[in-house]
Formats: structure tokens, C-alpha cells, sequence
């Protein structure tokens, strides 16, 4: 199976080793996304300009890959409190309130201690 790697130029992906989307047949898989900001400045500072951001590079990435939000079916939601989903879920919502994925939500500990919320997802292309 031909695989395609989408890169959105951050400079972890060469440290780590990783793409932001990998296209594999019909599945589209993007990484863990976090608000990094173009300019490398500090995130927004609350879990929904956070989760807005994640979600505008995810959004670039399935562009690229040939998607949309429409074509997505899973994501994941990781936010550093659990008081912080609702805030996430809310920028969530506005991308995929229609599309409904399968979606999971995890409290978990992130890289940058500016961050607060990580999106990943997986989409499928319309053949």
C-alpha cells in the first residue's frame, strides 16, 4: 500500500520522527496535534482558543491529504484537567457537530506545560 506523509514543517517532526498526516489507501491519519502557533509564540492561553487552534492544523493537514471535516471518523481529545472539556469539546463541536466521529476524551500530562488540550484524528477518503 502506497503511503503519503504530510509534514506541516514543525520542527519536532525531523526530531521525533514522525509526519503531522500519514495517507495510507483511503485512511488519513493525523498525529496528536497541539496549538503551536506559526510565529512559535505562547498558545492561546484557555482550552477553547487552544482547541481551535489543533483544529485549524488538523483541518490544513486533511486539506492536504484531500479531506474534510466531513471525511473524518474518529478523533481524540487530550486535555491536562478534566475540567478543561467542555472548552475543547465546544471548538470541537463547531468543526464537527454535524459529522459526529467517534470521539474519546483522556486527562493526560502534555510536552509544553503552556499547553492544555491535543487533537489527533483519522479520516477516511471518499473514493
Amino acid at each position: 500500500m502506497e503511503r503519503r506523509r504530510i509534514s506541516s514543517a514543525m520542527p519536532m517532526e525531523g526530531q521525533v520522527g514522525y509526519s503531522r498526516a500519514v495517507v495510507a489507501g483511503p485512511h488519513v491519519y493525523v498525529s496528536g496535534t497541539a496549538p503551536v502557533m506559526p510565529d512559535g509564540g505562547d498558545p492561546p492561553a484557555d482550552a477553547y482558543g487552544q482547541a481551535q487552534r489543533c483544529l485549524d492544523i488538523i483541518l490544513t493537514a486533511l486539506a492536504e491529504a484531500g479531506a474534510t471535516a466531513h471525511d473524518v471518523v474518529r478523533t481524540r481529545i487530550y486535555v491536562t484537567d478534566a475540567a478543561l472539556i467542555g472548552e475543547a469539546g465546544r471548538a470541537h463541536a463547531e468543526v464537527f457537530g454535524d459529522v459526529r466521529p467517534a470521539t474519546t476524551g483522556v486527562v493526560v500530562g502534555l510536552l509544553d506545560p503552556r499547553w492544555l488540550v491535543e487533537i489527533e484524528a483519522e479520516a477516511l477518503l471518499s473514493e
